[in-house]
């Protein structure tokens, strides 16, 4: 897989953390290529990583292969629990590396959804960053923080890591904010 990346010019850089249970949280999210390249990277890494995707993803004809490659199918429209659930889902296994997109979608929005920081914080594991930057055609993995539960001061740390990464569309680029934490 990364001499595929190679031969495209990008660079996979980065290692993993040794911890069991983490949210690895994947950004700038601004195009749908962001899932192939975040997917070539699962592989470099060796990662046997879970994600949360929007349940209509999951139906036929391609849905097998969404849940082959570890998707977990979420219903957006309706109000859920989604990170009660996925906080209980942590708690019952060994290990699992939960793979998130804190954007939601490819599209701007004024914030990034807060659950990937919630689930992390909840089920008392760690936030590991990676990305993609299409400025210097590198994929990887950076830093981590384990979640303190004071939102503001741990998104800036995730705002100053993330602050110089740039996205295949960077003018979709969501600003690195939480609701309501401005």
């Amino acid at each position: 897989m990364r001499a595929l990346l190679r031969l495209f010019g990008w660079k996979v850089v980065g290692k993993l953390p040794k911890v069991d249970k983490c949210v690895l949280i994947f950004a700038p999210h601004t195009s749908n290529w962001d899932f192939v390249l975040m997917l070539m990277t699962r592989f470099c890494f060796k990662m046997d990583v879970a994600y949360l995707g929007k349940h209509t993803l999951f139906k036929p004809p391609l849905g097998w292969f969404f849940r082959w490659v570890g998707g977990i199918p979420v219903e957006r429209s309706t109000k859920s629990n989604v990170v009660k659930q996925v906080v209980s889902q942590i708690s019952e296994r060994d290990k699992v590396q939960l793979a998130l997109a804190p954007e939601g979608t490819r599209s701007k929005k004024p914030y990034w959804k807060s659950g990937f920081y919630h689930i992390a914080v909840q089920a008392g594991v760690p936030i590991v960053f990676t990305y993609l930057d299409t400025s210097t055609k590198t994929l990887g993995i950076g830093d981590f923080i384990q979640p303190t539960g004071d939102i503001q001061s741990d998104m800036d740390k995730i705002r100053d890591f993330y602050k110089d990464k740039s996205g295949i569309r960077p003018e979709l680029a969501s600003d690195i904010e939480v609701e309501g934490k401005r």
